[in-house]
C-alpha cells in the first residue's frame, strides 16, 4: 500500500479556492463531507480524518480581550514553542516516541506524538495498526480497543467510501495520504499521574493520483487526550474529538495530482517531541 506516514474574511464568510483546470484529479468530481464514514471510527475512537472539504468560518466582531494588568497572571497564555531547554526524549517504540517525562510537558509532548501516529496512514495497516494501539494506548484501554478498531478498519463499506481496497491499499496510480500536523497543545488538568491534554491539529487525507476521486483535503481538529503515569510513561486512556477551530482559507490554487503526489512522497513527517 502507497501510504504518505513517514517513519481574510469575506462579507458572506465564505472560503474561496481555485482549481486548476482538469484537476484534482483528472476531472473527477470532488466530493463532501462523508459523515457516516468519520461517524463509524469515532465511535470506536479512532483518529482518523475523513471530512473532505474545509468547514466555512463566521467572523467574530466581538471585542478583543482587555489586556491583562500588570504583574497579573495570564492562565490562558500559550505556551511557548521554542527550545525550553529540556531534551527530546531518546527512545522510541515502533518508530513512536516513547518514555516522556513525568512532567506536565511531558504529557503534552506526548499527547502530540501520539495524536501523529493514530492519524497515520498505517493505522490502515493491520500489522502496523495493533503496533501503535500498544505503544501508545494504556495496557487495559489498547486491549479494549483493538478488536473494535479491526472491525472499522476491515469494513468493507467504509473502505471503499474512502477509495481503499478492502485490504486497505490504495489503487494502482494513487497514493493514500493520512497526516496529523500538531499546531499546539494545552493541558486543561494535571495530577500527580494523570493529565488532560488538548491537542490542536491540522489533517490531510485522501488519494494522489490522476484518477483520484477523493483528492487530498484540509481538515482541522482539536483532540482531548485523557493521559495517565503507567510503566514509566504517559500513556491514551481515553480521548474526545471536535472540529476546529478552522482557520480561513487564503485564495489559493489547489495543487495538481502530480505535485501533491511529489510532495507526499519527497517530504516526510515530523514527531512533535517538545
Amino acid at each position: 500500500m502507497s501510504t504518505s506516514g513517514e517513519h481574510g474574511y469575506p462579507d458572506t464568510g465564505h472560503t474561496r479556492t481555485h482549481l486548476p483546470e482538469g484537476d484534482p484529479y483528472g476531472g473527477a468530481p470532488r466530493r463532501g463531507p462523508r459523515s457516516s464514514s468519520r461517524s463509524l471510527v469515532m465511535v470506536v475512537g479512532v483518529v482518523v480524518l475523513l471530512i473532505a472539504a474545509i468547514a466555512f468560518a463566521n467572523r467574530d466582531n466581538s471585542p478583543p480581550d482587555e489586556t491583562p494588568a500588570q504583574g497579573a497572571p495570564n492562565n490562558n497564555a500559550a505556551a511557548p514553542t521554542a527550545a525550553t531547554g529540556q531534551s527530546p526524549v531518546p527512545t522510541t517504540q515502533n518508530g513512536i516516541p516513547t518514555n516522556f517525562p513525568h512532567t506536565k510537558q511531558g504529557a503534552e509532548s506526548a499527547a502530540a506524538n501520539y495524536a501523529v501516529a493514530l492519524g497515520s496512514a498505517e493505522m490502515f495497516d493491520t500489522g502496523w495498526r495493533h503496533q501503535i494501539v500498544d505503544t501508545v494506548y494504556a495496557a487495559n484501554a489498547a486491549s479494549a480497543k483493538q478488536s473494535a478498531m479491526d472491525r472499522a478498519y476491515s469494513d468493507e463499506g467504509f473502505l471503499a467510501n474512502i477509495g481503499l481496497a478492502k485490504d486497505g491499499s490504495a489503487p494502482k496510480g494513487q497514493t493514500f495520504v493520512s497526516r496529523t500536523i500538531p499546531v499546539g497543545t494545552k493541558t486543561t488538568a494535571s495530577a500527580q499521574d494523570s493529565a488532560t491534554v488538548e491537542v490542536w491539529y491540522t489533517s490531510l487525507f485522501g488519494l494522489s493520483g490522476e484518477t483520484s476521486k477523493n483528492p487530498v483535503t484540509e481538515s482541522w481538529y482539536t483532540t482531548t487526550y485523557e493521559l495517565r503515569w503507567t510503566e514509566g510513561d504517559w500513556k491514551i486512556n481515553d480521548f474526545r474529538q471536535k472540529d476546529g477551530p478552522v482557520p480561513v482559507g487564503r485564495d489559493q490554487r489547489a495543487s495538481t495530482a502530480n505535485d501533491m503526489t511529489k510532495a507526499v512522497e519527497e517530504f516526510g513527517g515530523f514527531t512533535y517531541a517538545r
